[in-house]
C-alpha cells in the first residue's frame, strides 16, 4: 500500500494480511486483529502470489465488498493465493470469490440485510467453543451467496436463508463466512476471528505497546544515522508521541519546532511550550507565524486547498526555522497514523480517497526532508497506549484528537482574524463545560465549527444577523467510524447559552447529530 510497507521485509512479529475487496467494513477488521496483539496491514486485492509470498504472512483475511462476482470489471485476486498453504479467511465477498475460484456456485440477486441466526453444523477449529446447538446471532450483509460448497470443500454452519454460511476446504486451512464477524453486531466475532488467528494461523498476541517502542526506536535509530531530525510539532497527541519516541532514539539530535499557525486553540501554544520544556526536555523552538499562514489562506476556501495551503506554508516555516537554527536537518518527523493513510490514499482496490490530510498529501512535491513517521502503522488507542509506555502525562495522552490544519478546516469558508477569534472563545467555552461535566472522557472528540452563514436573530430589543456556531461531539473507537454523542439537554442548554451571551458575533448554536459515515468527523 505504501512505499514504506512495500520496503519493509524483515518483520519481527507475525502479521496478517488483508486484501480489500471494498467493503466499509475492511478497516473494521484491522482493528479487531490489532486488539488480538495481532499485526496486520491492508493492501489492494490485485497483489500477485509471488507478492504474497514475499510479504510472508501467517494468515490472511480477503474483505467483504460491494460487487456481484458475476459484474464486470469486479475486483478479484490471484488465484495461486488459494494454493500457497497459506490460511485464509473470505468474509461475504471473499467467500464467494473463493467459491467461484474453486468451481463452487454462487447464487445472485438475493439480498440479505441484517441480522440472523447462526447453527454451527461443524466446530472444527473456526468455531471451537460454540456449541451446535444454540444458535448464534450474526450479522449479514450481502445481494448473493453460496448455495453449496466447491468441490472439496464442507460446509461449516448454516442460517434458515443460507444453507453455507460457512464453508472450509477438507485438504487446505481455507475458510469462508458469509457473515460478518468484525461487526459488533455478531455477538462472537471476536472469537471466530481469534480461532482463525490463533488455532488455525497460529499468530502469537506479540503486538504490544512495549514491543512496538522498542522496534520503532531501533528503527528509528537506524533510519537516522547520525543526522539531525526536525519534528513539526502540532502540540496534539499523534506529533506529541512521534516527537517522544524520536528523542528516545537520537537524543539531541532532535529539535521540535512548534508552529504558531494562528490556527490553534486558545491557550495552546502555552500548554505545548510547557509539556515539552519542563516535562520532556526536548530541544523546542517556538515560531509564531500567524500572519504567514493567514496570507497563505486569504480568498481560499475550498477544503483541499486549505489543506494544501497549510501543509506546504509548514514545509516553508520548517526550512526557514531550521537555516535560522543552524540545523542541517536531514529528516522530519510527522504523526501521521493509519486512518491517515487509508483515508488520504486509496489502497489502489475499489476504495477511495476520502480527503487529504495535510501530513500525508498536502505536501509539498519538492520537500528538501526525507519522512520518519514512526507511528503509521498505528490507530489512534494504540498511539495512546504508546505514549503511556513512553510516559507521557496522562492528562496529555488523553487529550481530543486536533487536526494539524488545526481551526484552519474549523472555519468554514474563508479563514480571517475576526473567524478564528469567534471560534476560538466559542470552541473554550464548549470544552470547558464539557470538563466541567464531567464527560471529557465519555467522548472521543469534541470541537466547535464556524459555518459559513448568518442567521437572523434577536438581542435585547434589537435584530441581530450574526454568525453559527455547530457543535460536533463524537464517541469512537479508532476514528474511522463514529456516533454523535448523545449530550444530556440541559448541558447543551448551558453550552448554547454561555456561546452567545459570551461571544461576540455569535446568535445561534446547532449540534451536529451525523454520525461516521456518512459524514466524517471533521466538517472540512
Amino acid at each position: 500500500m505504501t512505499e514504506t510497507s512495500e520496503r519493509r521485509t524483515a518483520q519481527p512479529h507475525q502479521r496478517v494480511l488483508i486484501l480489500d475487496f471494498g467493503s466499509q467494513y475492511t478497516q473494521l477488521i484491522a482493528r479487531r486483529i490489532r486488539e488480538e496483539r495481532v499485526f496486520c496491514e491492508i493492501h489492494p486485492p490485485d497483489r500477485s502470489a509471488q507478492w504474497v509470498r514475499e510479504w510472508a504472512p501467517a494468515g490472511i483475511i480477503l474483505s467483504g465488498g460491494p460487487a456481484s462476482v458475476y459484474d464486470e470489471a469486479v475486483p478479484g485476486m490471484d488465484p495461486e493465493i488459494l494454493r500457497l498453504g497459506i490460511p485464509i479467511l473470505g468474509i461475504c465477498y471473499g467467500m464467494q470469490l473463493i467459491a467461484r475460484e474453486e468451481g463452487g456456485r454462487v447464487h445472485h440477486g438475493t439480498r440479505e440485510y441484517g441480522r440472523a441466526d447462526l447453527r454451527v453444523l461443524d466446530q472444527g477449529k473456526l468455531f471451537e467453543g460454540f456449541d451446535g446447538d444454540e444458535p448464534t446471532r450474526v450479522w449479514c450483509s450481502h445481494g448473493d451467496h453460496v448455495d453449496e460448497p466447491p468441490p472439496g470443500y464442507r460446509a461449516l454452519a448454516s442460517t434458515a436463508s443460507l444453507p453455507v454460511a460457512a464453508f472450509r476446504a477438507q485438504d487446505r486451512e481455507i475458510y469462508g463466512v458469509q457473515f460478518h464477524p468484525e461487526v459488533a453486531h455478531t455477538v462472537r466475532g471476536e472469537e471466530i476471528l481469534s480461532n482463525f488467528l490463533f488455532r488455525i494461523a497460529g499468530c502469537e498476541p506479540s503486538w504490544t505497546p512495549g514491543a512496538f517502542v522498542d522496534e520503532a526506536v531501533a528503527r528509528i535509530a537506524e533510519q537516522a544515522g547520525d543526522a539531525e531530525v526536525i519534528c513539526g510539532l502540532s502540540g496534539g497527541v499523534d506529533s506529541s508521541v512521534a516527537a517522544a519516541l524520536v528523542h528516545r532514539a537520537v537524543g539531541d539530535r532532535l529539535t521540535c519546532i512548534f508552529v504558531d499557525n494562528g490556527l490553534l486553540r486558545k491557550g495552546e501554544r502555552i500548554q505545548v511550550e510547557r509539556t515539552f520544556r519542563k516535562h520532556m526536555g526536548i530541544r523546542l523552538v517556538v515560531v509564531d507565524a500567524g500572519a504567514e499562514f493567514l496570507a497563505a489562506l486569504e480568498g481560499i476556501t475550498e477544503p483541499e486547498a486549505k489543506r494544501r495551503a497549510i501543509g506546504n506554508t509548514f514545509i516553508r516555516v520548517f526550512e526557514e526555522t531550521a537555516r535560522a537554527e543552524g540545523k542541517d536537518a536531514r529528516f522530519l518527523v510527522q504523526g501521521t497514523l493509519y486512518p491517515d493513510v487509508i483515508e488520504s490514499v486509496s489502497t489502489g482496490g475499489p476504495s477511495v480517497t476520502i480527503k487529504t490530510h495535510h501530513n500525508v498529501g498536502g505536501l509539498p512535491e519538492d520537500m528538501p526532508f526525507e519522512l520518519i513517521e514512526p507511528l503509521r502503522e498505528l490507530f489512534k488507542d494504540e498511539v495512546r497506549n504508546v505514549g503511556r509506555e513512553l510516559g507521557l502525562p496522562e492528562d496529555f495522552v488523553g487529550r481530543h484528537p486536533f487536526p494539524g490544519p488545526g481551526l484552519g478546516i474549523r472555519v468554514l469558508g474563508e479563514v480571517r482574524e475576526e473567524r478564528l477569534r469567534i471560534l476560538r472563545e466559542a470552541d473554550a467555552i464548549y470544552l470547558e463545560e464539557i470538563r466541567g461535566a464531567e464527560l471529557y472522557d465519555d467522548i472521543w472528540q469534541a470541537f466547535a465549527v464556524l459555518l459559513p452563514i448568518h442567521s437572523v436573530g434577536v438581542m435585547g430589543d434589537s435584530r441581530t444577523y450574526e454568525n453559527v456556531i455547530a457543535l460536533r461531539a463524537v464517541t469512537s473507537r479508532d476514528g474511522m467510524t463514529a456516533d454523535w454523542y448523545p449530550f444530556p439537554h440541559d448541558v447543551l442548554g448551558r453550552i448554547s447559552t454561555r456561546i452567545i451571551n459570551e461571544v461576540a458575533g455569535v446568535n445561534r448554536v446547532t449540534y451536529d447529530v451525523s454520525s461516521k459515515p456518512p459524514a466524517t468527523i471533521e466538517w472540512e
